[in-house]
């Protein structure tokens, strides 16, 4: 069903309307959700599809072949997907933070990674420890084992961000005293994936473990990650940075889980009368007041991450570049938003009752989906005590994206 208070208004788009290609890909979604969490993967066929509707290319430059679409039409297509099935608009969410790597690179480079139709890139976090790069003539050799490589089953390509160090040993430090540390690129084949995505949520991702032993990378498939000195390309998308792509993109997945929790619960609500009762659940104030509540929590936080983008865009319109608030307001309305669904998830869930354990229900595996993604950084607590110690005048303790 479709919520009457869903929409607000549109960002003005370019070209094909990506928010109602995705709303025509959910049926064959919702059809496929049950085979993507037995295969713990996105099957071919969705795969395919999700090619044909240019859904991997949204953030790739234009100039490139890509969609470049405005952040707004952005996050608008993951919820719509999320609200479907979330493994697909996680997946989707992490491969398009990916390739926000495309304006870093040289453009020849570029087409040859992101141009095919399986052009599609992954990769793990930055954790510390995991990898690290030998700097040699041409090049950086690589060794290292990373996890949560989500959808990396679905890509022909695999990328790692390792500290370089000299052939001696030495570590190698940018002025500022951090370690220098480059994104490295390299053909799926390249690597050996191990498959350890055993979860409880998501299980769709296929989120694997990869790693790789000596392997030269050469230096054209290698860049600084968000580093404005290596930006190839003028676009105001590229103005954001790729922490804020994946905080704008999981928050509104999340919102999207929640949104289709939600509208599944309203249906239940319609018919169902619980043990003892006389009337059905939707004749219950106390459910009424709750689905109130949960419809406001959903829209509030979807709008504050709307204005947030908005007044970005308009930042890099006139100034080509945010002005320093905005990096908080980003963080404090996509935590506050992520956070926000989950409570609603649980709120529906134990309003349905016995009905939400059953898997023919979608209350129980979208449980498990929005705690499995409020695990991940983007939802951690620890971000509102960085913004309230910037709200303050405190110095922040923790870097607001990475």
């Amino acid at each position: 069903m479709s919520s009457p208070l869903l929409d607000l208004p549109r960002a003005e788009r370019r070209g094909p309307d990506y928010v109602e290609r995705a709303r025509r890909l959910a049926p064959m979604l919702k059809d496929a959700a049950d085979e993507i969490e037995e295969r713990r993967e996105l099957p071919e066929p969705i795969v395919e599809a999700l090619i044909e509707g240019g859904f991997f290319k949204l953030l790739i430059p234009r100039s490139l072949g890509g969609a470049e679409l405005h952040p707004l039409t952005y996050v608008q297509v993951l919820e719509e997907i999320g609200r479907a099935e979330p493994s697909t608009a996680w997946s989707l969410g992490q491969n398009s933070g990916c390739s926000m790597s495309a304006p870093y690179l040289d453009p020849a480079v570029a087409r040859e990674i992101f141009g095919p139709p399986r052009g599609i890139l992954a990769w793990g976090p930055d954790l510390p420890g995991a990898g690290r790069g030998v700097a040699v003539e041409g090049g950086i050799r690589v060794t290292g084992r990373w996890g949560f490589a989500t959808g990396s089953r679905h890509a022909a390509w695999l990328g790692a961000h390792v500290p370089v160090f000299e052939p001696d040993g030495t570590q190698r430090m940018n002025p500022n005293g951090r370690p220098h540390v480059r994104t490295v690129l390299f053909p799926k084949s390249k690597a050996e994936i191990i498959d350890n995505w055993q979860v409880i949520g998501l299980r769709g991702t296929g989120s694997d473990s990869y790693r790789v032993e000596d392997l030269f990378v050469p230096e054209k498939y290698t860049f600084g990650r968000d580093n404005p000195a290596e930006r190839r390309e003028a676009g105001l998308l590229y103005r954001f940075t790729s922490g804020m792509i994946y905080a704008m993109g999981f928050s509104n997945v999340s919102l999207g889980i929640a949104r289709g929790a939600l509208e599944a619960f309203i249906e239940l609500a319609r018919d169902k009368i619980p043990r003892g009762a006389r009337k059905t659940l939707r004749e219950n104030n106390v459910i009424q007041s709750e689905v109130a509540q949960s419809e406001a929590k959903l829209r509030s936080a979807r709008a504050s991450i709307h204005a947030t983008l908005r007044d970005m865009w308009e930042d890099a319109e006139r100034d080509g570049d945010f002005l320093p608030e905005r990096h908080w307001q980003l963080r404090l309305s996509t935590t506050w938003a992520i956070n926000q669904a989950r409570d609603v998830v649980a709120a529906v869930y134990n309003a349905a009752g016995s009905a939400a354990i059953f898997n023919e229900n979608p209350f129980e595996r979208r449980l498990r989906d929005i705690h499995a993604g409020t695990q991940q950084g983007q939802g951690r607590p620890v971000h509102f005590e960085t913004v309230g110690q910037i709200l303050m005048g405190l110095p922040p303790e923790g870097r607001m994206f990475r």
